[in-house]
């Protein structure tokens, strides 16, 4: 990929790792810059999630509810979904990643509207502030799915401040999405036709559709439960003449596209890995960019799998069961074709690379446990039972977490210009995924035997497997603070990394590392391509 072409005019050299004060970092426009402050923002609510978490698993140890009530449980499972979901999961790879990433990688300076990218980090702050305010002041305990009539008349909890958190949170969202289609259209350097771009690329502006279209939605919705609320409008509560099934209609329009918007992003930084570390040009690439758009396309056409057992019609059942096989194509497409990118690669097992296989393994359980819930008679009995918690995680946690950490951990000698150590970056990963499996597969025969989810007690016969689940949950904590300690101790003490440590093909690799401000010095022209590797280019090991 050739980067000879003409200067950029007023260029100025500034570098991200320079300390200008926090009032620079707070002002700043530069993409990298706000990255990074999303980078901050959501580790600290994946913390505060995983919190929940954690006083969930050890009130699930013994059968009786002995360690809280079961209001109080109700608080910690709702909570947690919430910071989780709209306050790590979906903002992640694309706030982080693709805001860092996506215009170093068309050949852009910066993204298309760079004051308003800064203004959606701070709705985001805002949004998770209002949320904040809901966990101290008591809490809410609705589920993260806010179901009515209860969550728009009947709890006491602070619905309104959470619900004012998730409702401003999603102007975040629009704006990134806008900002990334706008950027991908009209920024892109001289020779980056469509089929040039990375497949990174073609995910993010794939998820940004979902964004775009998806979130005023659910952001609707969310304002019609708070007018339900305050002002006993009869929307959605039967008694004040409103439709309880409206809400989930409303709701599930959104939440399924959610789901990818959460992984999405991930299955583009799959395949960058699995590229990189094969040395071989990714198999199919017409066909992942196209699986990109048509999971975007399906997924706003699947909501009604969630409510098999709400009273919707038997016909309109058949429907969203054959929709919801028909998403499940361009996925396997892109695992398929990861695999055959990997036969007779020149394999390097690197971090990024076992954080790859991870996602491809626990993935595919994900999805193909989705099948099940895709099928009328099975849904109807594992519905709401701890099945699907595991399916949901083996998705969310097993998909998205594991691309994201791939996707730091192979970014990160370019974000921070230092080189993390190998050892501890191997461990860690082998850690993460046996905890993952002790965590989240038992609840697989959990919920096929029929434990519901969402009780805080439960009988004897399940105890073993919830003690299970809650030993892998301890050890899959672990995991997740090994690299939040190595990755900050790299920083001041890691060797410095060259600019493209992994001899990787992508157009970001051709900066310094950490990048100037403007990415480039010259505009580059690409005139190959993507993903040519030579076998016998270097890695670098931390």
């Amino acid at each position: 990929m050739s980067t000879v072409s003409e200067p950029i005019a007023g260029t100025k050299v500034h570098y991200l790792n320079a300390d200008y004060g926090i009032k620079s970092w707070l002002l700043t426009t530069d993409h990298k810059r706000i990255a990074l402050l999303y980078l901050a923002g959501i580790t600290f609510f994946f913390f505060i999630g995983g919190a929940f978490a954690v006083l969930m698993r050890l009130e699930l140890v013994t059968p009786q509810g002995d360690m809280m009530q079961p209001e109080t449980y109700n608080k910690m499972f709702t909570m947690h979904g919430v910071m989780m979901i709209f306050f790590f999961l979906i903002p992640s790879i694309p706030a982080v990643l693709g805001n860092f990433l996506v215009p170093m990688m068309i050949g852009a300076r910066d993204l298309a509207f760079p004051k308003i990218n800064l203004l959606s980090w701070y709705i985001a702050m805002i949004g998770g502030a209002f949320t904040l305010y809901a966990v101290v002041a008591g809490g809410v305990d609705t589920g993260w799915t806010f179901y009515t009539p209860y969550s728009s008349t009947y709890s006491n909890t602070h619905v309104i401040a959470t619900a004012v958190g998730v409702f401003i949170s999603g102007f975040s969202s629009i704006l990134t999405g806008l900002n990334f289609i706008v950027t991908i259209h009209k920024m892109r350097a001289p020779g980056m036709t469509w089929f040039r771009l990375p497949l990174f690329i073609w995910a993010h502006y794939a998820t940004s559709i979902i964004q775009v279209l998806g979130t005023p939605v659910v952001a609707i919705t969310i304002l019609l439960v708070g007018l339900e609320r305050g002002f006993n409008i009869g929307i959605f509560d039967p008694e004040l003449g409103g439709d309880p099934i409206l809400f989930q209609h409303l709701f599930w329009f959104y939440s399924h596209p959610a789901v990818y918007i959460m992984i999405l992003p991930g299955m583009g930084v799959i395949s960058e890995l699995v590229t990189c570390f094969a040395r071989k040009k990714i198999f199919g690439y017409a066909f992942v960019a196209g699986s990109s758009v048509a999971i975007a396309v399906l997924g706003f056409l699947v909501w009604g799998h969630h409510m098999f057992v709400s009273g919707q019609s038997v016909y309109s059942g058949m429907v969203f069961s054959v929709l919801s096989f028909l998403v499940a194509i361009p996925s396997a497409i892109k695992v398929f074709n990861w695999t055959a990118t990997l036969y007779k690669g020149s394999i390097v097992y690197m971090t990024p690379m076992l954080y790859a296989f991870g996602f491809i393994g626990l993935f595919t359980i994900g999805g193909l446990t989705g099948l099940f819930l895709a099928t009328l008679a099975v849904d109807v009995h594992v519905h709401d039972t701890y099945f699907v918690v595991a399916h949901f995680h083996y998705i969310m946690v097993g998909g998205a977490i594991m691309a994201y950490l791939g996707g730091i951990h192979y970014w990160w000698p370019k974000i921070s210009g230092k080189l993390y150590p190998e050892g501890w970056a191997r461990l860690s990963a082998g850690i993460l995924f046996i905890g993952f499996n002790l965590t989240f597969f038992p609840q697989f025969i959990l919920g096929y035997l029929g434990m519901p989810r969402r009780y805080h007690a439960y009988p004897e016969e399940f105890q073993v497997l919830n003690v299970m689940s809650s030993a892998g949950a301890s050890i899959l904590g672990v995991g997740y603070l090994i690299p939040m300690i190595y990755l900050v101790w790299s920083m001041r003490y890691g060797r410095p990394s060259p600019p493209n440590p992994w001899g990787s093909a992508g157009l970001e690799w051709k900066t310094p590392s950490p990048p100037p401000t403007f990415n480039f010095d010259k505009t580059p022209v690409i005139t190959e391509d993507p993903y040519i590797y030579s076998h016998d280019e270097e890695v670098e090991v931390g």
